[in-house]
């Protein structure tokens, strides 16, 4: 598929898909004319990469974790070094902590509309 279809059935615009690929986090084939193309597996391969970006991961680090996307049991990392496990376990940490405030957040939303609900629902003396 072309560039335009990817960003379109992935919602990422166009110049951020050239930027995946100038990072090396999605690849494209050359048709014969320049264009790019790429293969269907890059819409759930870009889905995976705006989720990590979106829990706060650099692209560098992406770009080291994405292989063990793809085979989430056969993890081999050959040139993993002590700085880059340190990076990935406090970017883990930071995850976790994201993940207590947003459910901390959410019960909060649901505590306040049960609420509303509630007082939306009694009858007015």
């Amino acid at each position: 598929m072309r560039i335009g279809e990817l960003s379109e059935r992935t919602g990422t615009p166009r110049r951020l898909l050239r930027y995946y690929e100038e990072q090396g986090l999605i690849v494209a084939d050359r048709l014969p004319n320049g264009y790019r193309d790429y293969d269907a597996s890059n819409v759930d391969r870009v889905a995976q990469i705006r989720g990590l970006l979106d829990a706060g991961l650099p692209t560098r680090i992406i770009k080291q974790i994405l292989p063990c996307l793809n085979k989430p049991r056969v993890i081999h990392f050959p040139d993993a070094t002590p700085e880059m496990l340190a990076t990935l376990e406090e970017e883990r940490d930071r995850m976790t902590e994201r993940i207590r405030c947003l459910v901390r957040n959410r019960d909060a939303v649901a505590e306040y509309l049960d609420a509303v609900r509630g007082e939306l629902a009694e009858p007015s003396a």
